[in-house]
């Protein structure tokens, strides 16, 4: 594994609630870079502070990912985990029960 990957992806919602799975440190840079000037705050600063360290080898990557993980949670972007088998069963198209 490469010493940028997470050891488990940051799931996120990006652009119109789209999901999209951060998996290394260099992901998560790009995402930060891209947000907008207008919106950034210390969070914002943090992560991307961290990503950088992590990049340059002078911190680890999961640190670079908890910090990006608690910016993602302030601004509302991480995607909602969902069951896959309870999903499948709240389908009225896929319960046999429902005719």
């Amino acid at each position: 594994m490469k010493p940028d990957m997470f050891r488990k992806p940051v799931a996120i919602l990006v652009g119109l609630g789209y999901p999209a799975e951060i998996r290394s440190v260099m992901d998560a840079y790009r995402h930060l870079v891209e947000w907008p000037v207008s919106t950034r705050d210390t969070s914002h600063s943090i992560a991307l502070n961290a990503c950088g360290a992590a990049l340059r080898g002078e911190i680890e990557a999961e640190t670079a990912r908890g910090l990006f993980a608690a910016f993602a949670e302030k601004h509302d972007l991480l995607a909602p985990t969902i069951d896959p088998i309870a999903a499948l069963r709240s389908r009225p198209d896929r319960d046999p029960h429902i005719r």
